[in-house]
């Protein structure tokens, strides 16, 4: 009996420690169960740390992206405002010097700031138009007020490009179209193809020259610093088959570049080899018939306005002014060396004589240099009894000038 309770006890025993091994594995299990959740947990927290992170340093890189891209604005929009308030002042410069009197507007480099005011208008636009557009320019109002105000004075001041203040007529465009059948124009009639030409120290390609005056029907032909080599090649060329009648000017130690040459298809009266004192070159003339009208020409030259030449360019366009108290009906081709901007040339034409380009209102006609034009300086200048117009330019190899072509009709 002894033994039987003995083996229950060591049964129950036995069984009792069967059931703590399984508590045991139950805590076990709930405590791994605690210990997958906690790095769950962790690994969850950590995600949301690192989403967080990368978030935040993805924001403060747009910020900065955002704040660089502000200030390189702001950086673009300081240097436009410095350059438009800068050009504007080199504007207004330009057009105080274009005010100075005779005399005055040949000093150092005031001529050559000048002969680029007909840009300064198109500049003067542009700036205008930019303080218009962009509100953030400082001082855009009072930028654009200026603006304004340089266009309107200047388009004042060219207006004649602009608006014709004397036409041809019809009939002189007909004429000049038309040959004879000998392919010669029409010297009997009051309309003539007139042309001017500098000749680059006698570099220009005479063979284009003569080409130039058969296709264009020139009648008159102004030439500047030819040489005496030009002058066979020209010949050689045939010019004497459209233009048989000229004559060179007097040839001085102080020719500027080369001699003035007047050619002409009609004969010539009262030849002379220097029609008046002018310091540059002398200045060849020849008077024409048109039809009973008898018209002057002079092939001039006045010295350019170099800061070496200080004084020989105003006394030159001056001494060409004293010819407002000549007689006879003028009409003066060549390079002038001057634009319409200049005062000197102003002066030259007096209460008189008119520049054809100014008159024409068939805008600029820009001839120097050749090959990328900036500057009206050759002109066809001439008394208030002919008229000019249906200007043109064109390119002759060897010349740093452009031609300059024009129909005259004498009234």
């Amino acid at each position: 009996m002894r033994q039987t309770g003995e083996s229950n006890s060591k049964g129950e025993s036995g069984s009792e420690r069967g059931n703590g091994n399984e508590n045991k594995a139950e805590c076990g299990n709930e405590n791994e169960a605690e210990r997958e959740t906690e790095n769950l947990g962790e690994r969850l927290d950590a995600a949301i740390a690192s989403r967080v992170d990368r978030t935040a340093h993805a924001d403060r890189i747009s910020l900065d992206q955002a704040q660089r891209s502000m200030s390189r604005r702001s950086t673009i929009l300081h240097i436009l405002t410095i350059a438009l308030w800068l050009a504007t002042a080199v504007i207004l410069l330009a057009m105080l010097l274009r005010m100075l009197p005779n005399g005055l507007d040949g000093k150092r480099y005031v001529p050559i700031i000048v002969a680029l005011m007909p840009w300064m208008g198109f500049l003067s636009a542009a700036i205008m138009v930019v303080a218009l557009a962009v509100r953030r320019i400082g001082g855009r109002a009072l930028l654009a007020v200026i603006g304004v105000v340089c266009v309107v004075v200047q388009v004042g001041w060219h207006w004649g490009y602009i608006e014709p203040r004397q036409t041809i007529s019809g009939n002189a465009r007909q004429a000049v179209a038309q040959a004879a059948a000998d392919g010669l124009p029409d010297t009997s009639d009051k309309y003539a193809r007139i042309m001017t030409l500098n000749t680059k120290q006698g570099a220009a390609d005479a063979g284009r020259i003569v080409e130039t005056v058969k296709n264009e029907h020139v009648e008159i032909l102004a030439l500047q610093e030819v040489s005496w080599s030009l002058l066979d090649r020209l010949n050689e060329a045939g010019i004497a088959d459209y233009l048989p009648y000229s004559v060179a000017a007097q040839q001085t130690w102080h020719d500027n570049g080369g001699v003035n040459v007047l050619y002409s298809a009609a004969p010539m009266e009262n030849v002379k080899q220097n029609l008046i004192p002018v310091e540059s070159s002398s200045v060849p003339a020849a008077t024409i018939d048109f039809a009973g009208t008898k018209v002057r020409f002079g092939s001039v030259h006045p010295f350019s306005p170099r800061p070496s030449n200080q004084g020989l360019w105003n006394r030159s366009l001056d001494s060409l002014a004293q010819l407002q108290h000549y007689d006879s009906l003028y009409v003066l081709m060549g390079d002038f060396n001057s634009t319409w901007d200049h005062a000197s040339f102003r002066y030259l034409l007096g209460g008189r004589f008119l520049d054809s380009g100014e008159q024409a209102g068939e805008g600029l006609h820009m001839t120097y240099p050749s090959l990328l034009p900036v500057a009206e300086i050759d002109h066809i200048v001439h008394d208030k009894g002919v008229v000019v117009g249906d200007l043109e330019t064109k390119y002759i190899p060897g010349s740093d000038h452009r031609a300059l072509l024009a129909t005259l009709e004498a009234r």
